[in-house]
C-alpha cells in the first residue's frame, strides 16, 4: 500500500522522485487514488498530509536529482514499472 507524503525537505524524504510527461522517459507509472484502500503495491498511491500515516516520504526534484522518475496516468491497469529498478518495493 503506497501512502504517500511529500516532504518540502530533501533530507527528511525516503526517496527522491522527478516528475516526467513523457511515459518513455519514466521508471514508474503511477495512478494517484482517492481513498487509502485503493492504495496497493508501488503504482497506486494515496497522497496524504498526514506524515504519520505515510508508508513513504517523497521530495519532488529535478530530474538529474531523482532517485525515480515518475508519470501519472489516468487508470488503473496503465500503472507500474516499466522496468526492473532498485526501488521497487520501496514505495508501499
Amino acid at each position: 500500500m503506497a501512502i504517500i507524503f511529500q516532504t518540502p525537505s530533501m533530507g527528511e524524504a525516503h526517496i527522491r522522485v522527478a516528475i516526467v510527461s513523457e511515459r518513455g522517459q519514466a521508471d514508474l507509472l503511477v495512478h494517484r487514488t482517492s481513498s487509502r484502500g485503493l492504495a496497493n503495491g508501488d503504482a497506486r498511491w494515496y497522497i496524504t498530509r498526514e506524515k504519520q500515516d505515510a508508508t513513504c516520504w517523497v521530495f519532488f526534484t529535478a530530474i538529474g536529482m531523482a532517485q525515480v522518475k515518475i508519470c501519472f496516468v489516468n487508470n488503473f491497469g496503465e500503472a507500474g514499472w516499466q522496468k526492473q529498478h532498485q526501488y521497487q518495493g520501496r514505495f508501499g
